[in-house]
């Protein structure tokens, strides 16, 4: 009678107890923290020291620390690296800043779209794609194959979300393994 009136009450207080949030994940070697904004979060992750000197260098560091929200596909530096040689250089020169903004902006779209939601409209569309428009006005598309959400840039190249749904106070990240490239 005593063990089962133990495991009554143990399960009632296990049922009772407050529901834990879930701990963002860590990127980079950094924890993410939904309390900070995309820009506080980005700087810490030691996988996006490219993008985030891309970022300063457009001068989009105060519209990513905004009130947003924004759905941010965010390259690791090896999606930088795996471009062909000298596109980055070139990219972060002065003269060349509208094309480095339209090539980062090719990777937001407003609004906050968790992996879960962008997988369910791909999987619901009647093509097998969920077709975004980004903030620089380029075509984004999401495709699932397997477990694992695609997204396909304009030019077709394709990018797998490795990390998603890091939660932001002015949107999500996903982090990508490649760069996405707007036509």
């Amino acid at each position: 009678m005593f063990k089962t009136t133990f495991r009554t009450l143990a399960l009632t207080a296990l049922l009772a107890a407050p529901a834990v949030a879930q701990d963002n994940p860590m990127v980079g070697g950094a924890p993410m923290f939904a309390d900070k904004n995309i820009v506080e979060n980005a700087v810490n992750s030691a996988d996006h020291t490219t993008l985030v000197a891309a970022v300063q260098a457009a001068g989009l560091v105060e519209t990513l620390q905004s009130a947003g929200p924004f759905t941010v596909f965010a390259p690791v530096n090896d999606a930088f690296a795996a471009l062909p040689e000298g596109t980055v250089d070139t990219l972060l020169k002065p003269e060349n800043k509208d094309l480095l903004v339209k090539v980062l902006t090719a990777h937001v779209v407003a609004g906050k779209l968790s992996g879960a939601e962008i997988m369910r409209r791909a999987r619901n569309s009647a093509d097998g794609f969920y077709h975004m428009q980004t903030v620089s006005g380029d075509a984004l598309s999401a495709q699932v194959k397997g477990r694992n959400l695609y997204l396909i840039d304009e030019s077709g190249n394709a990018s797998r979300v490795t990390i998603a749904d890091v939660n932001q106070s002015n949107g999500v990240i996903h982090v990508v393994n490649a760069v996405l490239v707007p036509k």
